[in-house]
């Protein structure tokens, strides 16, 4: 997300202290040192490791929809076909994807009733990258194999340069047997491609002053004595228009014996270096793709650990999205329909024969919206380009974001159910807004709770470094968001009950 900076209160030396400060006065033990089969909703630092090792292991947009799909039917979960009629019921579990890179997921409850409302929690798992260009193969340049990608949203920007950098994605696959078109999914565990910078003795300046187009072009290896005469397919065949080298390895990655059987694919660019703890107390996650991530895990595995109770009637839902980071424009994205039509069609599956816009619109009003994305936590090193009083800390507490000109959806009503929410947990909650003088990035708040008309609040966890390739965020904070989160599905019902 393109964003702001959160509220703070006293300053936190190490993890234990930060313990101390958020969550009323429990000791807090050591931070586990291997993930644990079953994360319970109990102790922010019990979701470190699995955080980390759910980065490492879905570089892309598409891995995330895939763990979630794997981790969503290992909790019971059922998936709906958008072609298939869907036939709901109290009580059950679903989830539903589009395009392969967005989800939505929801449990009804078992007392649900025609008209109840939705408790819902949207995020984005798009991340800044450098996708590869539709012909990417280049000519060779100075005895180097170079390939040709261009940015995603702010991908290739001056952080990128000198990163070992990996490549994952989707790739479309022709089964010579069958003739059936599939995607399957691929990423390679090891660095192949960087974007070297040039030697400050050549007196060219390098941050910020290069040329996307001829100058960020990664290097993937060393002309080899074959490279000019190797090419696969015919004159329109897909694979001819890639570095053959790279085909020929995504094909072994993929078990691919036809190299012609490749259609298509959309592989990205990404950091290799692991997502890992830092600091004298390994207070901090350092990684990759934190924005965001980061909430949209803590959302999703709020939901898988979300109470069950027998007189729950009304629906919790988790959706993430695509394409937040260029407008969310596309069908995957929060501005297509996918959020508003699923509860159409979950609204008329469940009522029977009294479906219809009032009903419809009793759902809508009886329903709220968590927006959440990262929020800036506060840099020391440029506190003055925060505004007092509204500088987020890591390890603290979740930040609810507000806005003077509607950029976030947060209002005074919204900001009382969220803090309500924290308040049922013993958790805490910070306060951020921008400067004046200064840009406010959006969320995909806005564009969902005017479409549905549903009330919201714009509340996530803080970062450093947003839009680096690398990011950091506190060691606490993937489980402080997924207790929030958790909190906010288990008693929503019940804080919506609280209000005249």
């Amino acid at each position: 997300m393109t964003r702001r900076t959160p509220s703070a209160h006293s300053s936190h030396a190490n993890l234990h202290s930060a313990m101390l400060a958020h969550r009323l006065h429990e000791p807090t033990p050591a931070l586990p040192t291997s993930r644990p089969e079953v994360v319970e909703a109990s102790k922010p630092e019990a979701f470190t490791k699995p955080f980390t090792d759910f980065l490492e292991e879905n570089p892309t947009i598409f891995h995330v929809v895939e763990y979630s799909k794997r981790k969503l039917e290992a909790k019971g979960y059922k998936e709906l076909p958008p072609r298939a009629a869907w036939k709901l019921e109290a009580g059950g579990k679903y989830y539903t994807t589009r395009n392969g890179s967005a989800v939505i997921a929801f449990a009804v409850g078992k007392a649900y009733k025609p008209g109840h409302g939705v408790a819902m929690i949207a995020g984005h798992i798009d991340a800044l990258t450098a996708k590869l260009k539709p012909v990417s193969k280049k000519p060779n340049k100075a005895g180097y194999l170079q390939l040709g990608v261009a940015p995603y949203a702010g991908g290739l920007n001056a952080t990128w340069w000198d990163r070992d950098l990996s490549i994952g994605g989707r790739v479309v696959v022709r089964d010579i047997e069958t003739g059936k078109t599939s995607t399957k999914l691929v990423k390679l565990g090891w660095p192949i491609a960087k974007i070297p910078t040039l030697a400050p003795h050549f007196g060219v300046g390098m941050m910020g002053t290069n040329n996307a187009e001829t100058q960020a072009v990664p290097i993937i290896g060393l002309e080899g004595p074959n490279d000019a005469v190797e090419a696969f397919g015919g004159d329109d065949s897909f694979v001819r228009s890639q570095p053959p080298r790279l085909v020929k390895l995504i094909a072994k990655e993929l078990g691919v014996q036809d190299y012609d059987s490749i259609l298509n694919w959309e592989l990205e660019l990404f950091d290799s270096q692991p997502a890992q703890t830092l600091g004298l107390d390994k207070e901090f996650i350092t990684a990759g793709r934190i924005d965001d991530k980061l909430c949209s895990w803590s959302a999703l595995t709020a939901l898988l650990h979300a109470e069950e109770k027998e007189d729950d009637s009304y629906i919790k839902l988790v959706a993430l999205f695509d394409d937040e980071e260029i407008g969310s424009l596309l069908r995957q994205g929060a501005k297509g329909n996918f959020l508003p039509s699923t509860i159409e069609r979950i609204v008329e599956s469940l009522s029977s024969s009294a479906y219809g816009p009032s009903l419809l619109g009793q759902t809508y009003a009886r329903s709220f919206l968590c927006s959440s994305d990262v929020s800036h936590a506060g840099n020391p090193n440029f506190l003055a380009n925060y505004l007092d009083d509204h500088i987020p800390q890591l390890n603290v507490g979740m930040v609810i974001s507000a806005d003077s000109n509607g950029h976030m959806t947060t209002d005074a009503v919204s900001t009382a159910i969220m803090r309500r929410v924290a308040e049922l947990e013993g958790l805490r909650t910070q306060t951020f807004q921008i400067r004046n003088d200064s840009r406010s990035g959006g969320t995909v708040g806005p564009m969902l709770s005017s479409a549905m008309g549903v009330r919201s609040a714009d509340v996530g966890s803080p970062q450093l470094s947003m839009h680096s390739v690398r990011a950091t965020t506190g060691a606490l904070d993937p489980g402080l968001g997924a207790l929030f989160f958790k909190s906010f599905l288990d008693h929503w019902e019940q804080i919506d009950g609280e209000w005249a």
